[in-house]
């Protein structure tokens, strides 16, 4: 029965996450009060994640580790840099909306990308050990990339905001992979599938409360608002398209194309909203909360237009990587 239900809410994942911003504004009276357990619902939802990841993995793809340092200098590096120019240059004199341009860039990748690779069959261990690195990392590398583009316009938290990664990313991401690796994977096949939809369905209350708590600023809905989606739509279109024509560029078989897609393309941003709702100004979650709106139909729309007409495709010829991994 969970297995069925967790199929089922794979299928409507692209209508999930709207379908639970709204029920969030609609029902902002009684879920706003529920702000103070968002994170620890959503270190829940990082621990079901990471229970496939496993040293083993990692050991394997560290042994080539030029994807992993692209997909790093994208995430971290590349787009939250083009977010603030394209932030300066769009929205100026507006730092909060900058703030949250930069800070739904500069969040780790999404452990829900891992769904989407393993739909298009692409590169698993490679996948999880971008996860689980850019999760290690998180708490030192967000904090940094924030204080260096916006530090000096926005005040912030920064102490609280790696304090927060640490209880929400980090820690349950170290718990899962060490009973993954101390079980021999007999917890990722035991609890994985009885976790999942439940972790799912964590997700959409998360994402229902931070909803909840922003909906004032939802309610003026103007040309700058829509023209604020349209901005977050197209620079996270840009995150998939890198990912792809980059893997392309160096010559990474199909099951690459497909990590690097994702991977590049999503992000951790429902803990993006948390940390833009705990630790900065109300005002530079909009950005953040905007883009959960779009996050799911985007991969869902890329994945077909850049992967699915090769998803039935002969089998791969990755490289050293693949066979290394």
């Amino acid at each position: 029965m969970l297995n069925k239900l967790n199929k089922t809410l794979e299928k409507w994942m692209p209508l999930l996450t709207p379908t639970s911003v709204v029920l969030g504004m609609l029902l902002t009276v009684y879920l706003r009060s529920y702000s103070n357990i968002v994170p620890w619902i959503f270190a829940f939802i990082t621990f079901s994640g990471s229970l496939s990841l496993n040293f083993k993995d990692l050991k394997r793809v560290l042994t080539h580790p030029l994807p992993i340092f692209v997909s790093l200098l994208m995430l971290h590096v590349i787009m939250p840099a083009a977010a603030w120019g394209i932030g300066h240059i769009l929205f100026p004199g507006d730092p909060h909306l900058v703030t949250g341009l930069v800070l739904f860039m500069a969040v780790p990748t999404g452990i829900v990308s891992f769904m989407w690779v393993s739909l298009y069959k692409g590169n698993i261990a490679l996948t999880l050990s971008v996860i689980l690195i850019d999760t290690l990392l998180s708490p030192f590398i967000v904090p940094g990339i924030m204080s260096v583009l916006v530090g000096a316009d926005v005040d912030m938290d920064v102490w609280g905001m790696m304090k927060g990664l640490l209880i929400m990313v980090v820690f349950p991401s170290v718990l899962g992979m060490v009973l993954n690796q101390w079980t021999a994977g007999k917890v990722k096949t035991v609890w994985g599938p009885r976790l999942a939809p439940f972790s799912k369905l964590s997700l959409a209350v998360v994402i229902m409360i931070n909803s909840a708590f922003v909906a004032p600023y939802f309610t003026g809905i103007n040309m700058k608002f829509v023209w604020t989606a349209v901005v977050i739509v197209l620079m996270a279109s840009l995150g998939y398209f890198a990912g792809y024509y980059l893997s392309k560029a160096f010559g990474w078989g199909r099951d690459l194309a497909v990590t690097m897609t994702f991977n590049t393309g999503m992000r951790n941003i429902s803990a993006g909203a948390v940390l833009a709702i705990a630790y900065f100004p109300p005002a530079v979650a909009m950005p953040v909360i905007i883009g959960m709106l779009f996050q799911q139909m985007l991969a869902s729309f890329f994945g077909f237009f850049l992967l699915g007409e090769r998803k039935k495709a002969a089998p791969t010829q990755s490289g050293t990587l693949t066979r290394g991994a």
